[in-house]
Parts: structure tokens; C-alpha cells; sequence
């Protein structure tokens, strides 16, 4: 049993399926993708809503087996989620915020990101930075909950 490579998928928590995405990855290592699917669906059941984009590196070996990794969802995921929006903006713009985080919710990233892997070296507040750098260019301003300003409802005049 001697190691083929890795391979590095964006697989959704609890609902994986053999299809065209992980079998162009998976198959030409002869790995059985509907058991590669059947195990990441138990993992990930309980510790992800269903949905929810997870990072996975997966170790191929000579006998068609595998082992693999989940990290946890995309900072950009996880700052839309906080900001309560449902896609990024199209244009982000850096002066007009398309929507608002506060640094507690940072702070909750930062911890989940600094639990991966490849970031349990690195300060906590480097992985603050970078969730705030991922924010500020797609657009998503952190403040304070008190200065977030109020929207304004489509029936509301200015």
C-alpha cells in the first residue's frame, strides 16, 4: 500500500453524492466514490448543518484506499453567513457596504479557521486579519452592532 497522491474536493456536509464533481476527481485513482460519499456523509452529519461547503483533502493509495480530512467552510461562507446575505455582491466595493459583520463575529471565524490544520501555528489574531481582509474585499464592512446602520424597509421614505 504505497501513497498515490492527495486530492483537495469542495464537498457539501451530509449530502456528498457520486456524481460528475467527485468522480472526475476521484475516479481516474480508482476509489470507489459512493463509499468515499457514504463515509463523508457520517462524518459530517453531525457536525455541520446539511449544505454547508466543506473543504476535503483526500489520500489515495495503490490499493484503492483512501483516507481523508474535512476542514472546516470557506471564510467567505462563513462571513456571508454572519452578514445574513444569501450570495456576494457582483461588484464589491470596498467604500459601499454590501453588508456588516461585528468583531465578536470575526473573532467566532477566526477561532473555527484557527482549529484547521494547516493554521494551528499561526496566531489567533493573524487569522482575525485575514477574515477581515476576505470581508473588506467582498464588500462586507466590520463594525461594532451599535454603529451598523438600520435598513430601511421598501415601504419607508428616505
Amino acid at each position: 500500500m504505497s501513497f498515490i497522491r492527495h486530492v483537495k474536493l469542495r464537498v457539501p456536509s451530509g449530502t456528498a453524492r457520486p456524481g460528475p464533481a467527485i468522480g472526475q476527481a476521484l475516479g481516474p485513482l480508482g476509489i470507489n466514490m459512493a463509499e468515499f460519499c457514504k463515509q463523508f456523509n457520517e462524518k459530517t452529519d453531525t457536525m455541520y448543518e446539511k449544505g454547508v461547503p466543506l473543504g476535503v483533502r483526500l489520500g489515495a493509495y495503490s490499493d484503492r484506499s483512501f483516507k481523508f480530512d474535512v476542514r472546516s467552510p470557506p471564510t467567505s461562507y462563513l462571513i456571508m453567513k454572519c452578514a445574513g446575505l444569501d450570495k456576494g455582491p457582483s461588484l464589491p466595493n470596498p467604500e459601499v457596504a454590501s453588508g456588516y459583520i461585528t468583531p465578536e463575529a470575526v473573532y467566532e471565524i477566526a477561532k473555527m479557521k484557527h482549529a484547521d490544520e494547516m493554521r494551528w501555528h499561526l496566531p489567533l489574531e493573524g487569522v482575525a486579519r485575514s477574515v477581515v481582509g476576505t470581508a473588506k474585499t467582498m464588500g462586507i464592512q466590520v463594525r461594532e452592532f451599535e454603529d451598523i446602520p438600520e435598513k430601511k424597509g421598501d415601504d419607508e421614505e428616505e
